[in-house]
């Protein structure tokens, strides 16, 4: 389950970054990536993308490396479900090297 506290911080950076292109989209994940892993449940709930898979793939072609892990969440209906969670292991822009998300 999602803490209150990143919660309110993904609902912080999806205010700071408004819209619903790819590009806005795009903007909010890396963000949040800079800070924390993120689920695609998370990403749907919190973030305002409907389907965070093909924002995170865009982001890989330019130059973010994100790995995805699988982890098994529940639902408030209590069922059981396997998602992707996302990690920025680093985002190479100009020339650099930014660490983040481990």
């Amino acid at each position: 389950m999602t803490s209150n506290q990143k919660i309110r911080r993904l609902h912080e950076i999806r205010d700071s970054f408004p819209g619903r292109s790819a590009a806005a989209q795009r903007t909010r994940i890396q963000e949040a990536l800079r800070e924390f892993p993120v689920s695609t449940y998370e990403a749907m709930r919190h973030l305002d993308c409907f389907d965070p898979r093909p924002r995170v793939m865009e982001l890989r072609r330019q130059g973010c490396w994100i790995i995805t892990n699988r982890i098994r969440i529940e639902t408030e209906s209590g069922d059981s479900h396997t998602i992707g969670q996302y990690v920025l292991m680093a985002s190479v822009k100009r020339g650099r090297t930014d660490e983040g998300g481990v």
